[in-house]
């Protein structure tokens, strides 16, 4: 099935994400604030081991480091939210091998549930606006390859920056997506980015499907969220192959993602 084909399909698409309403949205809506205040609490508390263990060091032992505190502080905070994490597919990375790990992108949420539980040392390719906000923009630029999107130099600049990432041994988590899907689709089209950073490189890509997120957050619910049980699986490595284009392997690694989400969103314990 192409990316083409499978646009066109119906098979599934976790309830296209639509949360009907109900009595309990207040709820949620209540739900909501108490998660960002424990997010700022949290926060704050994590910053202290960050400037200490993280911040001052030198990369790529910075960024493990803060991949390493993430995950702790990831854990406190998802779990008190409501959304326990359980990661599947650990075993797919191998010691000693860097990856470019591909998500599917759904909600605010992905973030903070993908980078912190890739195994081992990684930065994000992140919008450059976020950098700017006090205290969180200094984490935010330690776990991340900053990139202007509407300055050409900027993207240039990035692919250049992800590959002394992928050189330096840490891990590439991107979104090929590139935005949230906001579609009633399992994926929206991937762009051509991480692609060519693998075709560029020879890094194998390592797909990680994400679950649930899009129900804890629903699109059309500017401020609501509903506790869930998240889920996130690394599937098998995908080499790259002699003959492999930006095209090819963007269409494959789409079909590999989009035919297992289908197949799991309904339950992907």
């Amino acid at each position: 099935m192409s990316e083409k084909d499978a646009r066109k399909s119906s098979a599934a698409s976790e309830n296209s994400g639509v949360y009907q309403a109900g009595p309990g949205d207040l709820i949620w809506s209540l739900w909501a604030v108490w998660v960002i205040i424990l997010f700022i609490v949290t926060m704050l508390l994590f910053f202290i081991p960050f400037l200490l263990f993280s911040y001052f060091r030198k990369d790529p032992q910075r960024a493990t480091n803060f991949v390493r505190l993430s995950r702790i502080w990831m854990r406190v905070f998802l779990t008190l939210a409501g959304c326990p994490l359980k990661v599947k597919g650990r075993e797919h990375f191998q010691k000693g091998e860097t990856y470019i790990v591909l998500c599917n992108h759904n909600a605010l949420l992905d973030v903070p549930v993908s980078t912190p539980f890739i195994p081992g040392g990684n930065k994000t390719i992140a919008k450059v606006e976020m950098a700017r906000i006090p205290l969180f923009g200094m984490m935010y630029r330690t776990g991340s390859v900053l990139v202007d999107r509407k300055d050409e130099a900027s993207r240039r600049d990035s692919f250049v920056k992800m590959k002394e990432v992928l050189d330096m041994g840490l891990h590439m988590c991107l979104y090929p997506e590139g935005t949230r899907n906001k579609t009633g689709d399992p994926l929206k089209s991937f762009h051509d980015g991480a692609f060519r950073l693998a075709i560029s490189t020879g890094k194998a890509i390592i797909p990680a499907v994400i679950f649930n997120t899009r129900k804890v957050l629903p699109v059309q619910k500017p401020f609501f969220l509903r506790p869930l049980p998240l889920y996130m699986h690394f599937l098998d490595p995908i080499l790259i192959q002699p003959g492999d284009t930006v095209e090819s392997l963007k269409q494959k690694v789409f079909r590999i993602m989009w035919d297992y989400y289908t197949a799991n969103a309904a339950d992907p314990r």
